[in-house]
């Protein structure tokens, strides 16, 4: 990595998503320093998280502005011991106003107390407007400027924190995930997981993130074993794949001879088809030789 890259990635919140910036303005950073920038939600201030030699986008960045002095460290510090306070007196007029479904899971507050905005999850099937309860928390907090952002319910178990239905005692989305990656049912039966809810269903209420984790290796050792329904021929005889067990390179085969179930790895099998086509090609001429109907390779 050169000395003095340009390219900054910055987080706004402890394990949140990395938006990179220009250190133009800046050039003495390092990771944990605390920046000002411009963004489209006004200035905000962020944590240096590290450096990007060679970012993927090439769209002209946002510089940064500044470090940020001991007193705005101070200030931010003091508006985030209000953030818990303001989420409860949202919470209990959304309950006054019979706001159903309502969840508000957070209160941010800027670093100077300039906004505040309270993350929500509403998941009805129409859209609701928070316009009055807007109105009546802005007449509490006339200080700052109230705004509401609607979040996905992944990001609210990220945010209330807790035990994962793993077992773990912290949430992977609390502890380490930054971003959410797309996830889908076939990622659950390329690994052979049991599709119930209740093995793939996380606390949030969606598939859960770690169906991700070992997807690619699955798929990739999978290419190399027959798949299920398969003829292969073993050293105990011919046999049907019941059962593919990637990570350990093998297959259970029921064999055709006793129907016995055996586990064979990888090395100790052969398909059945291309066996057959070369015992064929050893013992001369297929029956549509004659007739120059094959490609067997033998001569008349």
């Amino acid at each position: 990595m050169s000395e003095n890259p340009n390219v900054v990635a910055i987080r706004f919140q402890p394990l949140g998503k990395l938006y990179h910036f220009d250190r133009a303005g800046a050039r003495d950073l390092r990771p944990g320093d605390y920046v000002l920038v411009s963004t489209r939600r006004g200035r905000e201030m962020g944590e240096v998280a590290g450096f990007v030699e060679k970012p993927k986008s090439k769209n002209k960045l946002k510089p940064i502005e500044r470090l940020a002095t001991a007193q705005e460290l101070v200030l931010r510090r003091m508006w985030q011991r209000k953030e818990l306070e303001a989420m409860i007196d949202c919470r209990a007029m959304a309950s006054e106003m019979g706001l159903e479904g309502v969840k508000i899971a957070k209160a941010e507050y800027s670093y100077d107390g300039s906004r505040v905005t309270f993350l929500y999850n509403y998941e009805g099937e129409e859209k609701i407007d928070l316009g009055q309860l807007r109105s009546a928390i802005q007449r509490t907090m006339v200080e700052s400027r109230v705004e509401f952002r609607q979040i996905g319910p992944r990001d609210v178990a990220k945010i209330i924190g807790g035990m994962g239905a793993c077992g773990l005692e912290t949430r992977c989305c609390s502890m380490f995930l930054t971003e959410f990656s797309p996830i889908s049912i076939k990622m659950a039966k390329a690994q052979g997981i049991s599709l119930s809810p209740q093995e793939i269903t996380g606390m949030c209420g969606r598939l859960r993130c770690c169906l991700v984790y070992e997807y690619e290796q699955y798929v990739e050792a999978r290419k190399q074993l027959p798949k299920v329904k398969k003829r292969v021929v073993t050293p105990l005889g011919e046999g049907k794949v019941i059962e593919v067990l990637p990570m350990r390179q093998a297959v259970i085969v029921a064999l055709a001879e006793d129907d016995r179930r055996v586990e064979f790895l990888k090395h100790e099998i052969e398909p059945y088809e291309e066996l057959k086509a070369l015992k064929g090609k050893a013992n001369g001429p297929c029956d549509r030789h004659e007739n120059g109907g094959c490609d067997c390779g033998k001569n008349n």
